[in-house]
């Protein structure tokens, strides 16, 4: 009798447990996170395979692609271009969006929803549709396959992400610490520098972090205004699958899934870190 009570508290003790350690959302949900995944796994061992051919599973292991992405002069040319507009259009665009977000949190202005839907448009609008519009437009002003023209046309792609990123962080702001530094006599711009902006740090970073991945990943619209000289990692890529199917696409796979994980992760970490209260060691 004392071994049943015993296994009907142990079944009733296991029964509590289950629905606070597993659930059927988060099942499904590591389900499809697998299934999405799982064609990014399977290209890291073929980078270690052969230099010849692209063969799963691979028939040999050693870093032979990896030197040779590191050694022709093409690839390291076209990562070097990706990283320089990568950057570049990151920094316009988190100027330009934090401004737009901030001001559109803070402004009560006839039209704000329709200014809004106006920077915001980006995200509806096809991306080829907007390649081919950004196209048409730079081969009018003679800008069509510089690195101006990518840096321009990937702002305008990452400046909504910005804008959504950053006014979440200004909604959370206390608008009162703002109304008593103007009561101080402190100026809109003193304001914004020395309050606003300290306090969206981690919308700024994540932002960024983001922004930077996107715009070195972004393919479509790079498709379009790139030439073979300003051509970015992608877009080398899309042309070798099209022209000879390079074994060389497996390392550089790999190596862009490797910098996909480390941003995430290092935008989450930024996240948790900024929002982990400070103790007074008072």
């Amino acid at each position: 009798m004392h071994a049943m009570d015993n296994a009907g508290k142990s079944t009733m003790t296991i029964w509590k447990w289950m629905p606070r350690k597993v659930s059927l959302a988060g099942i499904m949900a590591w389900i499809v996170f697998g299934f999405l995944f799982l064609p990014s796994l399977i290209i890291i061992p073929l980078s270690f395979g052969n230099k010849d051919q692209i063969v799963f599973p691979p028939t040999e292991f050693n870093w032979e692609l990896y030197r040779l992405f590191f050694t022709t002069s093409n690839w390291l040319e076209a990562t070097a271009q990706s990283g320089k507009v990568a950057l570049l259009s990151t920094a316009i665009a988190l100027v330009l969006g934090t401004l737009a977000a901030y001001g559109l949190e803070r402004t009560q202005m006839r039209g704000k929803q329709l200014l809004l839907v106006v920077l915001l448009s980006p995200l509806l609008i096809p991306g080829v549709v907007m390649a081919l519009g950004l196209y048409s437009y730079f081969a009018v002003i003679g800008l069509a396959g510089s690195t101006v023209a990518l840096i321009a046309g990937h702002t305008v792609f990452l400046c909504p992400f910005v804008i959504v990123t950053v006014s979440a962080g200004v909604r959370e702001l206390d608008s009162h610490v703002e109304i008593a530094a103007s009561v101080m006599g402190a100026s809109r711009w003193k304001i914004f520098a020395s309050v606003v902006l300290p306090q969206l740090r981690p919308s700024l970073l994540t932002a960024a972090l983001f922004s930077f991945l996107m715009s070195f990943d972004e393919l479509v619209i790079s498709w379009f205004i790139s030439s073979p000289q300003t051509m970015t990692l992608p877009v080398k890529m899309y042309s070798s699958v099209q022209t000879e199917t390079s074994p060389i696409l497996a390392a550089v796979s790999t190596m862009l899934t490797v910098l996909s994980v480390v941003i995430c992760l290092a935008a989450e970490s930024v996240k948790r870190l900024m929002k982990r209260p400070t103790t007074n060691p008072l």
